[in-house]
Parts: C-alpha cells; sequence; structure tokens
C-alpha cells in the first residue's frame, strides 16, 4: 500500500489527526492494533475538563482545557452531556488550597462561581454532611468511543483507510528516512507494507516502543488509574474534591452510571493492565469521604488505563505535566517520523491539528486545520453507545421479532444489525467484542452472562460466525468482563459470582469445550489465577 500518511493508533488523537489531515486533502491510512478506542482513550473517566483541576500546577493545561472543551461542546455536542460540575471541599481540606481556588480559576479565565452549601446538597444530595466549600465550573461529560467512532467516520468520509487488527511489525529506515511500514493483520496472519511519505506514532503509552521501531528514543512513565463504575447513577454533575490530586476524587456520571476514580500507580509493563484489590478499596474508601453512599453502593465493573508521560526531569507520577508532548524526531535523525503522546481527552482535537501541522507543512500542504470551525458529523458507527438511546428507540418503535439480545441495556437484534452493517461495510468481519465496543452490550449489571450466549447465537443465525468461532469469542469476551469485576469480589458478590460461574461453565461448560482452531481451551472467569474465586 502506499499513501502520504500513515497514522499509527486509532484513539481519539489518532482518529483526530486522521480527520483533521483528511480535511485538508491529505490521503492518510490509519492502522491499530484492536479496535478503535483500545488504550488510553477506551479507559478514562469520560471527564470534559473545565481546567478548573489544572490551575494550581499547570496552567497551560488549564486554559488549554478551558478552550477545547468550549469548541467540542459546541461542534461535538452528540458526543457531550453537559452536566456541569461542582469542586467541594469537606472539613478535613486545607483552607489555603480552597481559599486560593477561585482567584486562581479567575486569573486564567476558568469561569468559577462559589455555591451555597445547602444549595449544593439539594443539588446532589448524595454530597457529604461536612462540607465547607462549593465552587461551580463548567465541567462536562463525553462519550469516548461516539467521539473517536465520529471522527473516524468523517475521516473515511473524505478518503482516510482504516485498518484495524492491523499490528505494526516495524520499519524500514534508509538514509534518514523510513521507507515503509511491515505490519500484518492479526485474524488473518497477512503481513505486507505500508509505504508513506509522513509517519506519524499516535500510539499513547506504547509510544516509546513504536517510536524504538523506528531508532528513536522516547523516555516514557507509565501511570496506571484505576477507576470504578456503579450500578446506578448517584449524581447528576461532575463532583471533585477540592483538594491537590489524590485517589478517588473526581465522580463522573456517565449516562445511567456513575464513575469514580482514580489511581495514579506507577508501573513497568503494558503486558497486562488491570485493577487490584487494593486499588478498589483506595477508591471507596477516599470517594466516601466526599460521597458517603460509595461505601455501600453496588460496583459493576472495575477498569484501568495507563495514562502516557514523558519524562522532561526528576519529576513522577502525579507529579508530571498532563500536558501534550509533539516530537518531530529530528534530533534522532529522522525526517518523515512523528511522535504525538501525553495530554488529555479534552484536548485531543488541538493535539491532533499541531500534529497534522506539522505534517502538512512537511508535505508542503498550506491548508487549514478546519477542526477548530467545522461541526462533527454525527455517524451511524457510534450511534448505540449511547447509554440512554437502546431503551428510548425501542420502547418508541418496537417491533414484531425484535428480540431484546441485551437486557439489561435494552439492546435489540436491529440495533445488532445496524453495527453489522457498519463494520461490513469497513471490510472487517464482526465479532463480539467489535459488536460491544460499539453498542451498550456487556456494560449492565449482568456483564455479559447471558447477552454474550444471545449475541453469539444471533450472529450465527446471520451467518457472521461459523463453525467453532462462537466459543471462542464468548470465552474471550466475558473474560474481559470478567477481568473488570475480579477486584470487586466480596462480600454479597461471591453469590452472583457462584451463579454466573454455574450458569458459563456449569450449564455451557465453556471453561473446557474446544474453541475451535485455538491451541487448546482456555480458563475462564480467572480461573487460572491463584487469587480467583473457589
Amino acid at each position: 500500500m502506499e499513501t502520504q500518511v500513515l497514522i499509527i493508533g486509532g484513539g481519539s488523537t489518532g482518529t483526530g489527526i486522521a480527520r483533521d489531515l483528511s480535511l485538508r486533502g491529505i490521503d492518510c491510512v490509519l492502522i491499530e492494533q484492536e479496535d478503535i478506542n483500545s488504550g488510553a482513550s477506551g479507559a478514562n473517566h469520560g471527564l470534559l475538563h473545565s481546567g478548573a483541576r489544572y490551575v494550581f500546577k499547570d496552567a497551560e493545561a488549564a486554559m488549554e482545557c478551558r478552550s477545547e472543551g468550549a469548541i467540542l461542546k459546541k461542534l461535538a455536542s452528540q458526543c457531550m452531556e453537559d452536566t456541569g460540575g461542582l469542586f467541594v471541599a469537606v472539613d478535613r481540606d486545607d483552607d489555603n488550597y480552597i481559599a486560593d481556588f477561585s482567584g486562581l480559576c479567575t486569573k486564567l479565565g476558568i469561569p468559577c462561581q462559589v455555591v451555597d452549601i445547602a444549595q449544593a446538597r439539594e443539588e446532589e444530595p448524595c454530597l457529604a454532611s461536612n462540607l465547607k466549600a462549593v465552587f461551580r465550573v463548567e465541567d462536562a461529560v463525553v462519550d469516548p468511543f461516539k467521539l473517536s467512532l465520529d471522527n473516524a467516520a468523517d475521516a473515511q468520509a473524505h478518503g482516510t483507510q482504516i485498518l484495524r487488527n492491523t499490528q505494526l511489525m516495524g520499519f524500514t529506515r534508509e538514509k534518514g528516512k523510513i521507507q515503509a511500514a511491515r505490519v500484518m493483520n492479526i485474524r488473518t496472519g497477512k503481513e505486507f507494507t505500508i509505504s508513506a511519505l509522513q509517519y506519524i506514532n499516535a500510539t499513547g503509552a506504547w509510544a516509546d516502543q513504536v517510536a524504538a521501531m523506528a531508532g528513536a528514543a522516547l523516555p516514557m512513565l507509565y501511570s496506571k488509574g484505576s477507576l470504578l463504575i456503579t450500578q446506578s447513577r448517584i449524581n447528576q454533575q461532575v463532583i471533585n474534591r477540592l483538594r491537590p490530586a489524590s485517589d478517588a476524587d473526581i465522580l463522573v456520571p456517565g449516562g445511567t452510571v456513575s464513575i469514580i476514580g482514580t489511581t495514579s500507580l506507577e508501573i513497568d509493563s503494558l503486558d497486562d493492565i488491570r485493577p487490584t484489590m487494593e486499588e478498589v478499596d483506595a477508591i471507596i474508601r477516599e470517594g466516601a469521604i466526599m460521597i458517603p453512599e460509595l461505601a455501600s453502593t453496588r460496583y459493576i465493573r472495575a477498569y484501568a488505563g495507563v495514562r502516557p508521560l514523558v519524562k522532561t526531569g526528576n519529576g513522577s507520577g502525579r507529579s508530571i505535566s498532563r500536558n501534550y508532548a509533539l516530537r518531530d524526531h529530528l534530533s534522532d535523525g529522522l525526517e518523515n517520523f512523528i511522535t504525538i503522546t501525553g495530554g488529555k481527552l479534552t484536548t485531543y482535537r488541538l493535539m491532533a491539528e499541531k500534529t497534522s501541522d506539522l505534517a502538512a507543512g512537511r508535505l508542503k500542504n498550506n491548508q487549514p486545520c478546519l477542526t477548530a470551525t467545522r461541526k462533527l458529523p454525527e455517524s451511524a458507527k457510534g450511534q448505540w453507545t449511547e447509554p440512554k438511546k437502546a431503551p428510548k428507540v425501542w420502547a418508541a418503535s418496537p417491533k414484531l421479532g425484535d428480540t431484546l439480545i441485551c437486557e439489561c441495556e435494552m439492546v435489540s437484534e436491529r440495533m445488532v444489525d445496524d453495527i453489522v452493517r457498519s463494520l461490513k461495510e469497513e471490510g472487517a468481519p464482526a465479532t463480539l467484542e467489535e459488536v460491544g465496543n460499539r453498542s451498550r452490550i456487556g456494560k449492565g449489571p449482568c456483564q455479559g452472562t447471558f447477552c454474550s450466549f444471545r449475541l453469539a447465537a444471533y450472529l450465527y443465525r446471520k451467518g457472521e460466525l461459523q463453525s467453532g468461532q462462537g466459543l471462542g469469542q464468548v470465552r474471550e469476551f466475558v473474560n474481559e468482563r470478567w477481568k473488570g469485576f475480579q477486584p470487586l469480589v466480596r462480600d454479597k458478590e461471591l453469590m452472583r459470582v457462584e451463579l454466573q460461574e454455574s450458569f458459563l461453565c456449569g450449564l455451557f461448560g465453556i471453561e473446557t469445550s474446544n474453541p475451535g482452531p485455538e491451541n487448546g481451551a482456555q480458563p475462564i472467569l480467572g480461573l487460572e489465577k491463584e487469587d480467583g474465586p473457589t
């Protein structure tokens, strides 16, 4: 294959770059090793920052969040819930920190107003009774999957080719330039090359590994952040703890649930990113100081993502700037290789613009960036990721034979048909994982226990699955959900686990069933782990 720009990484930044460049008339190919948003872009709390969180330590990041948040609310409104936000302080929080907050926000142009404590508790009854200060800010919530899928769809509409399940194997480099990228389709095993004039590394936490393939150095630190999802929605606005950044100081409402996080734990490897029971305990303990009912509510999932932080000194963890890092790699002797990493979901569009400016300049393309003024079109590709949409659509126009596949989130066969059609338009076979990424299937209280089999059966009936593919995909789907449920298992949840295990293993026997072409059966529900449920 040949193209002008090869983009490596299909998260929010990668898809944003693809859209930006394609609107400038530049031919692009984007490759992603797994599916859209399979990295940090799909493992965050979905907070669209007002910038207030960064006013104490990172003025530049605060102002970028302020301006970018305003742009996204206007131009990508279909991906947003403009909830507003509160910063709250409890008795034990530092009075000096509280006293400086409003003034710093005003200095940086970030709207912030004092809220009467009684009024705040009327708006959000979940708040602790021992509040001593509350401020209102312009936080919002974004659906990261819909955002990236809409960016990808608009990029494709303007000529970009997106290749999912395509792994970068290495580069061919000669005389200060990359000549080609060697890639492999991980589903078929087919290897091929992609030749480009410019190569953009937008792989987030994996940016240093991709840079190393090109012969460039990029020192990075991996900071794992874990979050918990409640079974029901606790709050209507984003609630932030007014203190220096720490564990469990943000509660984000998202559709029918709330998300509490996050932690910051340095890790050495990206091989197995998952939350631990110790992190879960810390999040619940700290979060309950601000929101008491977090100590007793039911959680349906824990998950973790990795912040890609570029080392610039001796800092670590929360002390490293959350700003983005753009590298032209000229100092590495490379003329056509660019890395963009770091940053936040809120600033993905700005990151994409700056990266595209550099790539377009190298290609002698002087067309301006349009993403700051042109509305992001809503696509059919991400329509079923919206938490409240499926129940409304199904209830408003139930059709005979339109059976529900996922009862928790009310996703029906008709909706799955839309997703399968979209995937096939991209030339990709539909899998349980990819249908799940584009819908709410598996995201409710049962965490895929029942809907995974219903979805597999339906895909068989539609001819999308063949032979032994189904059981293997069910195993992968449920194990991925279990990875996020295992750290939560204690007390009454043990009974639910027994029921889940009895259904999956006792009834269907999928812990021993031959999954097909794979090499032997794979364990389910973490049974290969010594600390798994017994």
